[in-house]
């Protein structure tokens, strides 16, 4: 486990963000910065910004790296499941991937009553709702108990600054929002992605609870078929629980243990703050803990060391992107 002097190093100089206008086409989201090149090809690099509540909150030291890296070990891991827009790595926080169009829905899996968001399933259970996203559910179930099948629910993809809002795949489809037949593709793939994604977990003492994703159309002349794309199976996107404690923990009515970024949701919470109004600003001790679970999650899903990177990120990305004729 990397040591605190390094995550301190790391957390007086975090990526906020780089800039590099001789890629071209430039669109900033909540948490990746892409260019659109003229080949078909986008360059993503992710940041160290952390977002909640659909709002970007600050930055945990090393974030980006960890995502980054990630996302590339499982989209190697889920290849054979579901095809994915990742060309390559060329740097910690830089994937090279296909050009995609976004599909308008982002495709969340849950397997678990659980959440703090407006969004979550545990928040529509708790004030009564027995439907959730066309989903039935039934009584008697606690926070934190597991569902009786792995659900989809979708949710729009609100731009930054909005919330997203969770609904029915009957609802997208009878809204226009996407048709029928990519709507069932992409559950089909989503709950592929999920099924491995717990089997690899559950291999690592860890509890795969929910995750989102997100996918896209390559263009034509790649095929023109859909992928997933953005990020698959990291802290982010996803949450995360151990194993071994979570019966006992459950039992007695704690939160599961936890390495996802439901520590910095449940501290913002603490804070009396829901997504809403002025965000606190997040502490170093909360920045640094944040990056410990972060890391953690990589080191324990991959059986890899991380290691961090602390030279200056505009210029090491740079020379990286030129290296691979960027």
């Amino acid at each position: 486990m990397i040591d605190d002097a390094t995550i301190r190093a790391a957390l007086d100089h975090p990526l906020e963000s780089v800039s590099l206008p001789r890629l071209g086409k430039f669109y900033g989201g909540k948490v990746r910065d892409n260019w659109s090149l003229p080949d078909g090809r986008r360059v993503l690099v992710t940041s160290d910004r952390i977002s909640a509540f659909d709002r970007v909150l600050g930055t945990i030291p090393l974030k980006g790296q960890v995502l980054s890296q990630l996302s590339a070990f499982w989209f190697e891991q889920t290849a054979d499941v579901v095809p994915n827009h990742l060309i390559a790595s060329p740097d910690p926080n830089v994937a090279l991937a296909w050009e995609c169009v976004p599909l308008p829905v982002e495709v969340v899996v849950r397997s678990y009553l659980t959440g703090v968001t407006s969004t979550s399933v545990w928040t529509a259970y708790g004030r009564g709702d027995r439907t959730f996203c066309g989903h039935a559910l039934p009584d008697g179930l606690r926070k934190n108990d597991p569902l009786p099948l792995a659900i989809v629910t979708p949710s729009t993809k609100a731009p930054k600054g909005d919330h997203d809002v969770s609904v029915s795949a009957a609802k997208l489809i009878a809204d226009g929002v996407i048709s029928a037949a990519d709507m069932a593709q992409v559950s089909e793939m989503a709950l592929a992605l999920f099924a491995r994604g717990q089997a690899l977990c559950a291999r690592h003492g860890l509890i795969l609870v929910d995750t989102k994703y997100e996918f896209g159309r390559l263009p034509a002349a790649r095929g023109g078929g859909i992928v997933v794309i953005d990020e698959v199976h990291t802290p982010d996107s996803s949450r995360f629980w151990f194993a071994e404690s979570y019966a006992e923990r459950h039992s007695s009515g704690e939160e599961p243990e936890s390495f996802d970024k439901e520590y910095v949701r449940r501290w913002l919470v603490a804070q009396g703050f829901t997504g809403d109004g002025k965000i606190p600003p997040l502490t170093d001790e909360v920045r640094m803990e944040a990056a410990r679970r972060y890391i953690a999650a990589y080191e324990r899903i991959t059986g890899r060391t991380f290691v961090a990177d602390l030279r200056p990120p505009q210029a090491r990305i740079e020379a990286a992107l030129a290296a691979v004729g960027l």
